[in-house]
């Protein structure tokens, strides 16, 4: 007798929730492709109008979340969830979801926060949380910058927004600081020279502002040279290897003739 109750409570559940429950599935699925369609159009739109590169992903990431939140809702009420019921359960999960995500929370505010006051954008080279690279994109919650040896960092937008970042290249061009040491018994201006011709043969110094060479520090056993030029901040690491091997081998011809 409880079988027969039994089979025919879920007989009923199953004609009652059975198509509700096909019903939601469908929703679901064709409201996936529809959101995927809905962001790569958006993302056209994005690129035919030029906005900043560092705002799409941010914006596109937003968008998605916002449209599949109503997705979710649309299930659920399509399920006959009551969003009395939902709003409830939302409340009683409330502090403990609060503090669950404060720090994602967080991490979605810096993000906002990064994109109106922009201390770097997409393509800037930046130096922060030890480590030195350039930034790919900003997302809602993350940061990810590709390291100069080729490591990919994911970093929290709250550590972003909240630690020092030193941007540099942002100005466009950055000095670059050598010294060398020569012998005492070496020829100052035969050196100077040398160095002057070394920075004429390098592409990416820039003639403004102008180049500096001088005496640095007076040794026992020789003198330091300092030498200070200006060059594009994006290729800084190669100019300053391609310079240095310049002075070697010109400083090294010169002080042998």
């Amino acid at each position: 007798m409880n079988l027969e109750k039994f089979y025919s409570k879920a007989y009923d559940a199953i004609i009652f929730y059975g198509p509700k429950l096909i019903l939601g599935i469908l929703v679901l699925l064709a409201g996936l492709w529809v959101i995927k369609v809905i962001l790569k159009w958006v993302h056209n739109r994005m690129h035919i109008r030029d906005i900043d590169p560092t705002a799409k992903p941010f914006l596109l990431s937003l968008i998605g979340v916002a449209l599949r939140t109503v997705l979710i809702l649309a299930v659920l009420s399509i399920l006959g969830i009551e969003m009395t019921v939902f709003t409830a359960l939302v409340a009683a999960f409330g502090v403990a979801a609060g503090l669950a995500l404060s720090g994602t929370l967080q991490n979605f505010a810096s993000g906002i926060i990064i994109i109106l006051v922009k201390p770097f954008v997409v393509g800037d080279n930046i130096i922060t949380q030890n480590l030195e690279g350039t930034v790919t994109s900003i997302q809602i919650f993350y940061t990810y910058i590709t390291t100069f040896d080729n490591r990919a960092v994911i970093v929290p937008n709250s550590k972003l927004s909240n630690e020092v970042i030193i941007n540099i290249s942002r100005e466009g061009k950055r000095r670059l600081d050598l010294e060398i040491k020569v012998k005492p018994e070496a020829d100052y201006e035969q050196i100077k020279a040398a160095i002057n011709a070394a920075i004429d043969k390098c592409e990416n110094i820039l003639a403004e502002p102008a180049r500096r060479i001088g005496v640095s520090a007076m040794e026992l056993d020789g003198y330091k040279i300092s030498i200070n030029v200006w060059v594009d901040a994006h290729g800084f690491q190669d100019t300053k290897l391609k310079l240095l091997e310049t002075i070697l081998m010109d400083v090294k011809s010169a002080t042998a003739a």
